[in-house]
């Protein structure tokens, strides 16, 4: 009975609620942790910036595969970047990422929907070295012309300034580069409502001004071929080797069409070894070849859109007497030396 009465009397201790008395501590749980420690510092491994931050080179090529990215914003971003980071890079030294792998990343981007992203591209593109624009200027003129085709004017617009830009950096290689002068000629044509006929020779359309769309992209158009015709027709500009008093020396005559040329691949017009083009594909680095695909191909069509557009008047009348002035300047030794 009394075992009994003992286990009864502890068993009804479990649930009883001890008395707090006023000013008294709670006791303390049983698991409680002790936080009443002090440190100083908390020393973490492996945390150090300088060894995990990625490189530049790292950081570009990220910005770079972010150009898929499907926000327009994202990829204006990324443009920027690389922009800034190549033109605070120093001269003289490498590229965080070369020409060659930039070029071909961003060159789909001329046919961008984003207004914001093309002018981001063209910044970009205005920070690379110059003369390193030159060796990928056929696949820049191939986007080019596909975005002066395009249906939508802005990008329309802005594939003309690219050019005139391209131009202006690398002309001579976008003149003869394979197809830089037919194809890019044709495409001009077309765009000014010169279409080709049965004959496959290219002649002026009789609905000049009708459904050609907005006349102020005319004069864009008629501005940015003139630009293309003034690399192409005109001749370069020709120096005279002289000796130190300034006076051509015998036998130095012609220097300039004996001398090793500073191109690479110089011989890539022969096309040895490559499959057979066309005419339109063909590379013509000559000026007289370009003269005659141009007195061949369109010199009749041009006069006679030029001659509409100028009974236009206007800005357009303004833009085709320049253009027409420029054309006769183009072909006035090679016509002479016909006659």
């Amino acid at each position: 009975m009394g075992s009994s009465a003992k286990k009864k009397k502890e068993k009804k201790k479990d649930f009883q609620k001890p008395k707090l008395k006023v000013g008294k501590a709670k006791p303390k749980a049983a698991n409680a942790t002790d936080t009443s420690f002090r440190a100083k510092a908390i020393a973490l491994k492996q945390q150090s910036i300088s060894t995990s931050a990625p490189t530049v080179e790292a950081q570009c090529a990220h910005h770079l595969g972010l150009l898929n990215h499907k926000s327009d914003t994202q990829r204006r971003d990324s443009l920027a970047y690389l922009t800034t980071t190549i033109s605070a890079h120093p001269p003289g030294l490498p590229l965080p990422q070369p020409t060659s792998v930039i070029i071909p990343a961003v060159q789909r981007l001329i046919l961008d929907g984003s207004n914001a992203v093309r002018q981001q591209l063209l910044k970009l593109l205005q920070s690379l070295p110059k003369d390193e624009i030159a060796g990928h200027a056929d696949q820049l003129l191939l986007h080019t012309r596909a975005g002066m085709t395009h249906l939508a004017t802005d990008i329309r617009i802005f594939a003309l300034g690219l050019l005139e830009w391209l131009l202006g950096v690398a002309g001579i290689e976008v003149v003869s580069c394979a197809g830089g002068w037919a194809k890019t000629l044709k495409c001009f044509l077309s765009l000014l409502s010169w279409q080709t006929d049965s004959s496959s020779k290219w002649s002026a359309s009789k609905s000049f001004g009708k459904g050609a769309g907005d006349s102020k992209v005319h004069v864009k158009q008629m501005n940015a071929l003139a630009a293309f015709l003034r690399v192409g027709l005109l001749p370069p500009s020709q120096t005279t080797v002289t000796n130190m008093n300034g006076v051509s020396t015998f036998p130095l005559w012609q220097t300039a069409h004996h001398i090793l040329t500073e191109r690479s691949n110089v011989y890539a017009h022969l096309n040895l070894f490559g499959a057979a083009r066309d005419e339109e594909a063909e590379m013509y680095e000559d000026r007289e070849d370009r003269q005659r695909i141009f007195r061949d191909r369109a010199e009749a069509a041009v006069a006679a859109g030029l001659e509409q557009a100028t009974k236009g008047g206007g800005e357009m009348g303004r833009a085709a007497a320049q253009l027409r002035k420029l054309v006769k300047a183009g072909m006035a030794d090679f016509h002479g030396e016909e006659q």
